[in-house]
């Protein structure tokens, strides 16, 4: 069997206080978390299906929660609970993928050491596969592993946070294109 190639950087503590951009794939890229529609411009609710939004311009086109995509989001947002040292800055469902930036941050004392990111993932991956399989029958929700990037400035951080907010308006046209 080929040898699967390491994806965290080597001799990197991914413990450490920071932000980390995030994307997290569906097994197969199945299409099971959401769907993108054009935004009804009439009607644009004060909140949106993700965090990204604040200070920004309306999307012209919105992501559709589907179930599995509503008990992603719903774990998403109980990291925080779960994990006093997490918050979920940003992120996006998309059809076949998660991005997301979650920043890790110092815990104070305490005896348990703060969580790694992919501790953080694995909870996350593990309680929404877990509800969906039990839920909606789905056997197995997502890929293995995750893709990251430790993000390293502010600058880093608004380019993170613009690709997750735009990302629904790339998903429409690369599909809008792709599908004739």
């Amino acid at each position: 069997m080929p040898k699967r190639k390491p994806t965290r950087l080597p001799a990197f503590d991914y413990s450490s206080a920071g932000a980390y951009f995030v994307t997290i794939c569906t097994s197969d890229r199945k299409q099971i978390l959401s769907e993108i529609a054009p935004t009804d411009v009439t009607a644009i609710p004060k909140a949106t299906n993700s965090a990204v939004g604040e200070g920004l311009a309306p999307p012209e086109y919105t992501v559709k929660l589907k179930p599995c995509g509503k008990v992603a989001q719903e774990q998403l947002r109980l990291l925080e609970t779960r994990f006093a040292s997490v918050t979920i800055e940003d992120y996006i469902i998309m059809p076949d993928h998660i991005h997301a930036i979650i920043l890790l941050h110092e815990q104070a004392g305490g005896a348990s050491p703060s969580p790694t990111l992919d501790g953080v993932l694995c909870a996350f991956k593990s309680l929404t596969s877990r509800i969906c399989k039990r839920e909606f029958g789905i056997e197995k929700i997502f890929q293995r592993s995750y893709a990251d990037h430790i993000v390293r400035n502010r600058e880093d951080y608004e380019t993170r946070r613009k690709y997750i907010y735009e990302n629904p308006l790339r998903w429409y046209y690369k599909h809008l294109h792709t599908e004739e």
